[in-house]
């Protein structure tokens, strides 16, 4: 049962130490701090090292962008993390999935309308939640695409995006002002 209340509210803005205000100046471009950035530096020497993955992760991967976002998509949906989903909505309209894309991502591999590569990807991130491994079959499948770089990045990017679920949820980190979470649409 997830929070109804944040058990780790954001850190108010004029309660930033210099040290927090300058880690956040790192990941918020010149835009309003969002909730995950501002709960996660109430611990400064966790975020200072997180930022980084999380930013490889997310900005760096070897992986093409529509192919991450339909990991964490899958990824947050799995883990019922409705802050993580809401953010990625956005990120994943941006690098071309359509609406019915995303809502299909809730459905799973075996949904109608997913290519093989697709489903592959999908099948990855359920064996990965479930089992903490990669089948054999899933591995080989996946192995026709994506060079050992990008199996790891794949790996790392499931793995990174379920374990910032647990925390989302288990801090009750709030949506962002015009997110929608699991909302239709």
């Amino acid at each position: 049962m997830h929070p109804k209340e944040p058990r780790i509210a954001p850190l108010p803005q004029p309660e930033w130490s210099e040290e927090q205000r300058e880690l956040l100046m790192l990941v918020t471009r010149g835009k309003p701090a969002l909730n995950v950035f501002t709960t996660l530096v109430r611990h400064p020497k966790l975020f200072k090292r997180w930022v980084p993955f999380g930013g490889h992760l997310l900005y760096a991967s070897s992986l093409a962008t529509r192919d991450r976002e339909l990991l964490i998509l899958r990824t947050a949906w799995l883990a019922q993390a409705e802050y993580e989903w809401g953010q990625h909505v956005e990120i994943a309209k941006r690098a071309g999935l359509a609406a019915e894309e995303i809502e299909r991502v809730a459905a799973g591999p075996d949904a109608t309308g997913w290519s093989a590569e697709e489903a592959a990807l999908l099948t990855a991130v359920d064996e990965l939640y479930a089992d903490a491994c990669l089948s054999d079959e899933t591995w080989h499948a996946l192995r026709q695409r994506y060079s050992e770089t990008q199996m790891m990045d794949l790996v790392f990017t499931v793995g990174a995006y379920a374990m910032l679920a647990m925390a989302l949820n288990s801090f009750g980190v709030r949506l962002d002002a015009g997110l929608k979470g699991f909302a239709p649409g």
